[in-house]
C-alpha cells in the first residue's frame, strides 16, 4: 500500500482522504463573515475590526499573590483577566473548613469573603478590564462579590464586562466540581441569568464549556455535541423562566478546547457557529443576529501537555492557539509549557503570553476573516463534524435532553469510552505523542518550577477568621436566614445572597445553607 492510500482518521473517526477536491464540497455556498449562519465568524471584519482578547488564566495562593500576577500580566500586554479559583472555593467550602486542609490556594486563588475579593482586584481598573471567572457551582456568589467590590470602587456595575463560567452541567459529566443536584443547580443558574439581565447587562452570564469535556477524553465531535446539547438545556430553562431567547441569548458565550489536530479544530469552531445559529433560530425562534452568533473563548489543551520534554509544549501550544485564531475565537488562553508539572512560573507565563502576541502582530493572523474558508479540506471537515455532532445531539434529545442524559449516565459513558480508546492507541503506539511514546529521552533536564508560599494557607485562614470576628454577627445571621427562606421559595436567590456577602457572610456559609435546603449530588459509578 502506498503512502497516499493508507487509512487515517481523526479522533472523531472521520476518515481523512489523501487529497480533497471540488467534489468533496459540492454545492458549497459561503456566506460573508458576520452573516447567518456565521460559519465564517460572528463579525464582518473579525480581527481587523477587533482582535481577540488575550486572556491568560491565572490564580494561586492568596488574593494578594494573585493580584501581583494579574498586574504582571497586564503590564506586559494582556488585555483581559481570567481568574482561577482553588478547589475549596470551587466546591463551596471556606478555607478553614476541615475538608479544605492542604488544598487552599493550590489550583487557584482562595476566595472566602468580600475581603478576599477586595484584595484580588486592588488597584485594578474593574470598569476598564474584562474579567472571566472560571467558577461553576458557586458562580453566583463569586459574581456577586465581584459586583460588590466594583460598586465600592465607584464603578457603574451596568458597565462591567466579562464572563462567569456558570456551567454546571459539564461538571456532572466531565469535571466533578458540583455541589447540589442538577435541577436546583439549574434554578440558581437561571436566577443568575435574570439578575444580570437587570443589573449587569454587559456581562456574559454563562460560558458553556466544551473545554473540560474534551479534557476528560471526549473526541472533537463529542465536545461539540455535548456542549451544544448543554446549551440547549440552558436556553430551554431560561425561556421556561420567562426570559427572551433574543435578549438573554446575546449574553451566552462558549468555551472550547483548542486541541492537537490543527485542521479538525478549525473546522470544529466553524461547525459550532453554524450549528448554534440554526438551533437558536429554528428551535427557539431567535431573530437577533447577536443571539444567533456563537461567540467563544478557547484555551489550548491542558491534557495534551507532557511532563516529558516539557519545552515541546511551547510548540504544541502555539499550533493549538493558531487553530483557535483560524477558527475565529473571541478570546484565547495559551497554556504555559510547565503546567504538566506545576503552576506556571512568571517566565513560563510570559512565554505563553508572548506566543499570542507574536501571532497577533507577526504572523498575519489578524489580516483577514476566516482565512481557511473555501479550503476543500476545511469545508468538508466542517460539514462532517456538523453532521456527526447533530446525530449525537439527537441521541441526547431522545433521552430527554442534556439533564436527563447526564442523570442516566449516558454522557459520562460516552466520554469514558472515548478516553479509553485514546489511551489504548497511545499505549499501542498508533497515536504518537512526541517525547512520550516516540523520540523519548531518558535523562530529564531540570527546569525551574513555581513554588507556593507555605505560609499562604495560614494567612488565608487568619483573614477569614478575622472577617467573622469583626462583622455584625446578628446581621450575618439574619442574612443567612433570608437565604434559607428564599431557597425554599420560587424567588430569585441572588438578592439575599448578595446581602449575606455584603454583611460579611462567607462563600462556605451560604453554600452550607443551600446544601441543607437542596441536598448534595453523588455521582453514579458507571458499570
Amino acid at each position: 500500500m502506498s503512502a497516499t492510500e493508507d487509512s487515517r482518521q481523526t479522533d472523531s473517526e472521520i476518515e481523512i482522504k489523501p487529497v480533497y477536491t471540488e467534489g468533496d464540497v459540492d454545492g458549497l455556498e459561503l456566506e460573508p463573515p458576520g452573516e447567518y449562519p456565521f460559519t465564517r465568524g460572528p463579525y464582518r471584519d473579525m480581527y481587523r475590526g477587533r482582535p481577540w482578547t488575550i486572556r491568560q488564566y491565572a490564580g494561586f495562593g492568596s488574593a494578594e499573590e494573585t493580584n501581583v500576577r494579574f498586574r504582571y500580566l497586564l503590564e506586559r500586554g494582556q488585555t483581559g483577566l481570567s481568574v482561577a479559583f482553588d478547589l475549596p472555593t470551587q466546591l463551596g467550602y471556606d478555607s478553614d473548613d476541615p475538608r479544605a486542609l492542604g488544598e487552599v490556594g493550590r489550583t487557584g486563588v482562595a476566595i472566602d469573603s468580600i475581603e478576599d475579593m477586595r484584595l484580588l482586584f486592588d488597584g485594578i481598573p474593574m470598569g476598564e478590564v474584562s474579567t472571566s471567572m472560571t467558577i461553576n457551582a458557586p458562580a453566583a456568589l463569586l459574581l456577586l462579590l465581584y459586583e460588590l467590590v466594583a460598586e465600592e470602587t465607584g464603578v457603574d456595575v451596568a458597565e462591567l464586562r466579562g464572563t462567569v463560567q456558570n456551567d454546571v452541567l459539564k461538571e456532572y459529566c466531565a469535571r466533578g466540581n458540583y455541589i447540589f443536584p442538577p435541577r436546583p443547580t439549574m434554578r440558581i443558574t437561571i436566577d443568575l441569568f435574570a439578575y444580570c439581565h437587570e443589573r449587569m447587562p454587559r456581562f456574559n452570564t454563562i460560558s458553556i464549556s466544551g473545554y473540560h469535556i474534551r479534557e476528560a477524553g471526549a473526541s472533537a465531535v463529542q465536545e461539540l455535541a455535548f456542549t451544544l446539547a448543554n446549551g440547549i438545556a440552558y436556553v430551554e430553562a431560561g425561556v421556561a423562566a420567562g426570559l427572551s431567547a433574543n435578549e438573554f441569548g446575546q449574553r451566552l458565550s462558549f468555551f472550547f478546547n483548542a486541541h492537537n489536530h490543527f485542521f479538525q479544530e478549525i473546522a470544529k469552531f466553524r461547525a459550532a457557529r453554524r450549528l448554534w445559529a440554526r438551533i437558536m433560530r429554528e428551535r427557539f425562534g431567535a431573530t437577533d443576529p447577536r443571539a444567533l452568533a456563537l461567540r467563544f473563548h478557547a484555551q489550548t489543551g491542558g491534557s495534551t501537555l507532557t511532563a516529558q520534554q516539557p519545552e515541546n509544549n511551547i510548540v504544541r501550544v502555539a499550533i493549538q492557539a493558531l487553530s483557535a485564531v483560524g477558527g475565529g475565537a473571541q478570546s484565547i488562553h495559551t497554556n504555559a509549557f510547565d503546567e504538566a508539572l506545576a503552576l506556571p512560573t512568571e517566565r513560563s507565563a510570559k512565554i505563553a503570553l508572548r506566543t499570542q502576541q507574536i501571532m497577533a502582530h507577526e504572523a498575519g493572523a489578524t489580516d483577514t476573516a476566516d482565512p481557511f474558508g473555501g479550503s476543500y479540506f476545511i469545508e468538508a471537515l466542517t460539514t462532517e463534524l456538523e453532521e456527526k455532532a447533530t446525530q449525537l445531539i439527537e441521541r441526547v434529545e431522545e433521552l430527554g435532553g442534556a439533564v436527563a442524559a447526564i442523570e442516566q449516565g449516558f454522557v459520562q459513558r460516552e466520554i469514558e469510552e472515548s478516553a479509553f480508546r485514546y489511551q489504548e492507541a497511545v499505549e499501542r503506539g498508533d497515536t504518537v505523542v512526541v517525547g512520550v511514546n516516540r523520540y523519548e529521552e531518558h535523562e530529564a533536564k531540570p527546569i525551574e518550577l513555581h513554588r507556593l508560599d507555605p505560609e499562604a494557607e495560614r494567612r488565608q485562614l487568619e483573614r477569614t477568621a478575622r472577617v467573622r470576628a469583626e462583622r455584625d454577627a446578628d446581621a450575618a445571621e439574619r442574612a443567612l436566614a433570608e437565604v434559607r427562606r428564599v431557597a425554599g421559595s420560587s424567588e430569585n436567590l441572588l438578592p439575599p445572597m448578595r446581602e449575606a456577602l455584603r454583611v460579611g457572610g462567607t462563600v462556605g456559609e451560604i453554600c452550607n445553607v443551600l446544601r441543607e435546603e437542596f441536598g448534595t449530588y453523588d455521582a453514579q459509578i458507571s458499570a
